[in-house]
């Protein structure tokens, strides 16, 4: 697992606890705390355990070709788990199981384009990215930019990694509020417990979430839904 930086990860690992008790398999859990060197150790580990198959969500989609090399040259299955590795050898990893994440980032432009109506002649939009070079933060950037190039009233003004935490939706929003003045429109977060972050940071300025500023997240966590049902926090 690739740690624990989200209440969604936090309920993915309970939910593989939980499914691996009911289908009786034995599972040898790993948590890197996002470290690729310590997936990779992991990953090293299990192949000399002779596990019967390998499940990884990687912290970065590159850097894995060698390792999966070994994997496959021990005749063990690799499944990738809700994040995807880019290789430059075919057939390195048996399958993917996961969101479509470019699809999350296109339904969320969508949503601001369908139901934000721009107020003045460019509406400015604040991005949280989750953490570099990982696939949900890639594709979700991806998406999103596709559909805003179709949405000239709207543009991104300010994009800054914030790694998928609450504490990094804080700091982001917060570092944006010292550097500038208030200008954003709607800000876009790659996962709820960012925009969460973000919607503390704004309200200890006086600024209202979700009535000042629109908010759009990824994820449908519980806490997500109690911000929309409070009126803090638009779509998820």
């Amino acid at each position: 697992q690739v740690g624990q930086e989200s209440k969604w990860r936090l309920a993915n690992t309970r939910s593989i606890q939980e499914a691996a008790k009911e289908f009786n398999i034995e599972l040898i859990f790993d948590d890197a705390d996002q470290s690729q060197e310590k997936q990779i150790a992991a990953i090293r580990r299990f192949i000399k355990e002779k596990v019967d198959v390998i499940v990884v969500s990687p912290v970065v989609e590159t850097g894995w070709d060698q390792v999966l090399k070994e994997a496959k040259a021990a005749g063990i299955p690799v499944v990738m788990s809700d994040r995807k590795v880019v290789t430059r050898e075919k057939d390195l990893t048996t399958t993917y199981i996961g969101a479509d994440f470019l699809e999350e980032g296109r339904r969320a432009m969508r949503w601001i384009r369908d139901n934000i109506s721009p107020g003045k002649e460019k509406m400015n939009i604040l991005e949280l990215k989750g953490n570099k070079g990982a696939s949900p933060t890639e594709e979700r950037g991806k998406g999103f930019a596709e559909v805003l190039k179709e949405c000239p009233e709207y543009q991104i003004i300010y994009s800054e990694y914030g790694d998928f935490t609450y504490e990094g939706g804080k700091e982001v929003v917060e570092q944006y509020l010292q550097s500038h003045d208030w200008d954003v429109d709607i800000i876009y977060a790659h996962n709820d417990d960012m925009a969460l972050g973000a919607i503390e940071t704004l309200e200890q300025h006086g600024i209202s979430p979700g009535t000042d500023v629109k908010i759009i997240s990824v994820d449908g966590t519980e806490d997500a839904f109690h911000a929309m049902v409070a009126g803090k926090l638009n779509c998820a």
